[in-house]
């Protein structure tokens, strides 16, 4: 894939930015316990912020926006929560738990990017 075709792709820039923000948040709860403690609204509200971007970065039909904001959210939260346990700060069933929330969060972040967003097919 070219670097024109995958900046031009939604679903990559979006899951990009989350995957990039997961493991930022990861990588800090490492160091720093306390924010380790909030592992599950961060990175839930980190997949929701990734499916609004990507409802903003795209135009479609609402179901096309839910789903690709799900398949974005939950991208970033299968990545980083494999980081996460691969540090072995979280269990592996962890991973599967983060992987769920972050969809549906994500699948929320797609409509409401709609909404915001205003763009139409």
């Amino acid at each position: 894939m070219s670097d024109s075709a995958s900046a031009g792709n939604p679903l990559i820039k979006a899951a990009t930015i989350g995957t990039v923000l997961q493991v930022l948040m990861v990588v800090g709860g490492h160091f720093m316990p306390q924010l380790a403690q909030l592992f599950p609204v961060l990175g839930t509200g980190l997949g929701g912020l990734t499916g609004l971007l990507f409802g903003l970065f795209s135009r479609g039909a609402t179901g096309a926006l839910a789903g690709g904001g799900a398949a974005s959210g939950a991208i970033g939260g299968l990545l980083g929560s494999a980081v996460s346990m691969a540090l072995g700060d979280v269990p592996a069933a962890t991973v599967g738990i983060a992987t769920g929330s972050t969809a549906v969060a994500g699948a929320i972040g797609g409509l409401l990017g709609k909404l915001l967003g205003g763009k139409t097919a």
